[in-house]
């Protein structure tokens, strides 16, 4: 992908994210605004949180686990060894997030921003990373951790991250 049309993507996916409602499906959905908080350790497992706010927060051991987290705003943020299994990040903005030894595992990342987020330590086994937005060292990175087959969207993890 060239610089440009990055640059590009990642502008259009903002400013999605400024103007795009909550989907009126979503009437459980929380929109909250958690930016600049102290997390760490916090559960929010099962929560419907589509749209929320969570930047340069410290979430470190906090718990999304099956969380519904569609289009909300991860930047800066510290979620170190946190729990996000099966959580479900599609459409969301997670650069420059700090994401050593956390779970990822079954997590659904379509159409998320990554860049200059880092992945040490992680378990990405079955995350779809389809249309993610993320630095080329940072593919290459987790492609040589990937593997599984994502039980939500039936994706390969290899696939979905585009692994020679």
């Amino acid at each position: 992908m060239s610089y440009l049309r990055l640059v590009f993507a990642t502008i259009f996916a903002i400013a999605c994210l400024v103007i795009s409602p909550v989907n009126s499906q979503d009437a459980q959905a929380e929109t909250l605004s958690f930016s600049h908080a102290q997390l760490k350790g916090r559960d929010f497992s099962e929560r419907v949180l589509t749209g929320s706010g969570f930047a340069n927060a410290n979430m470190e051991g906090a718990n999304f686990e099956n969380a519904d987290l569609r289009g909300t705003v991860f930047s800066a943020s510290v979620l170190r060894k946190a729990n996000l299994k099966g959580a479900d990040f599609s459409g969301g903005l997670l650069d420059q997030a700090d994401f050593a030894k956390a779970d990822l595992s079954n997590a659904v990342l379509v159409e998320t921003i990554l860049l200059r987020s880092t992945f040490d330590f992680v378990n990405i086994d079955g995350a779809d990373f389809t249309d993610a937005i993320m630095d080329g060292v940072q593919r290459k990175w987790l492609c040589t951790k990937a593997k599984g087959i994502n039980s939500k969207t039936g994706v390969d993890t290899r696939e979905s991250l585009e692994c020679p």
